[in-house]
């Protein structure tokens, strides 16, 4: 969430919401913007199904066009819905991965029209990814 935050300026004045487990930072985030909390999985495939329900209801509500994620598991069933109904989805690896991909980097790889690293060195795990430096 905090590398999202940094990109503020992309959504300043659109419509947008965010998607997040109850992490403490999205539930200061939704003080002052339209945030969904969803269940995270953590490799719980009863949760996993959960956060999917959630997801399709959070889409079929919203419909956006884009979904814009640095998310680990709890974002991707949003990302993968979005993929099904034709939705663009962009994908940005997380800073801390420098030396190994994320398991949803790697899962991200596959659903994301765009992939965004921050480190050149991820575009040896992942050669389509764009190299667009840090956010921060």
């Amino acid at each position: 969430m905090t590398e999202l935050l940094q990109l503020d300026k992309a959504w300043k004045g659109r419509k947008h919401f965010f998607v997040s487990d109850k992490r403490l930072n999205a539930i200061d985030l939704a003080k002052n913007e339209q945030v969904y909390f969803v269940e995270c999985p953590r490799r719980n495939p009863l949760k996993l199904v959960l956060n999917i329900g959630q997801s399709l209801g959070i889409f079929f509500r919203e419909k956006p066009d884009v979904v814009v994620s640095t998310g680990a598991d709890t974002a991707i069933p949003i990302c993968l819905v979005a993929r099904l109904f034709g939705r663009k989805v962009v994908f940005i690896e997380s800073f801390c991965r420098i030396k190994k991909p994320s398991l949803s980097g790697k899962i991200m790889y596959r659903i994301a029209n765009l992939f965004l690293v921050q480190w050149e060195q991820n575009k040896e795990f992942f050669p389509k990814a764009e190299f667009v430096g840090s956010v921060f």
